[in-house]
Formats: C-alpha cells, sequence, structure tokens
C-alpha cells in the first residue's frame, strides 16, 4: 500500500463514501453504493461518479488486479481530512481565529460534566499548565 497523502478537498458528498471506506476497505463500488444506499438512497452510478471524483483528487487508491474487480482504499486518513476540514471551517467562519469558536462551542453546545472536565484539560495542557 502506498502511504498516506496530505488531506485533499472533499465534498460533503464525497465525504460519506470515504466514511463508507474508512470503515471498511478495500471495497467495490458496488459494495460502497450498497453501504450508503439506506442512508443516501443514492444510486450505484452516483456512488461511482463520486468514487471516481475521490480517485482523481488521489484521495483513493484503486486496486484494479486483472481478473478481479476493482477495490477501492483511503489514500487518506480520516484524521488527515478532519485535521483539514477543521481548518477550513475555522478559516472561513471564524477568520483563523480558535478563541470565537471556542466562545461560541461553549455556549452552544450540550457537554456532559465528564466533556467539560476533559475539555478543561486539554485546555490546559494546550496553555503549559498542569491541572488535575
Amino acid at each position: 500500500m502506498k502511504p498516506f497523502m496530505e488531506a485533499p478537498n472533499i465534498s460533503d458528498s464525497e465525504w460519506s463514501v470515504m466514511e463508507a471506506l474508512w470503515d471498511s476497505s478495500p471495497r467495490s463500488a458496488s459494495d460502497v453504493a450498497k453501504a450508503l444506499k439506506k442512508k443516501t438512497g443514492w444510486a450505484e452510478n452516483t456512488v461511482r461518479t463520486l468514487i471516481t471524483r475521490l480517485v482523481e483528487k488521489g484521495a483513493l487508491q484503486v486496486n484494479d488486479e486483472a481478473g478481479s474487480p476493482k477495490l477501492y482504499s483511503p489514500a487518506v486518513k480520516r484524521e488527515a481530512c478532519v485535521k483539514a476540514e477543521s481548518e477550513s471551517f475555522l478559516e472561513r467562519i471564524f477568520q483563523g481565529a480558535a478563541k470565537p469558536l471556542l466562545v461560541h462551542f461553549a455556549r452552544n453546545a450540550r457537554l456532559t460534566p465528564n466533556e467539560v472536565k476533559e475539555l478543561k484539560k486539554l485546555l490546559d495542557q494546550s496553555t503549559g499548565k498542569n491541572s488535575k
């Protein structure tokens, strides 16, 4: 398998295809279409079009050995795509500033006490504080 590449810009629809392949791969286009059918209602041709786009973007790699159906696998890690999407969102919506995002999140998210504790710990770690 080739080393993972940097995350390309992928659409919401392409993200669904990637999720199916991150969950289980390699898979044929038909298997991906079956996995997405209930959630999306997409026809197999729609899924094949999205897969083709993802291959062209370098997000998927193809194993097309002679005599076997084409099998697709992610060429980029999910974490890399999440990071790229997060950075893009932060830049687009909050002009790259983390504080307004965190303020919005803190005011509008329904967090459990454990989630709040974990977030406080992460924030303390990011600023070099040592809290318990």
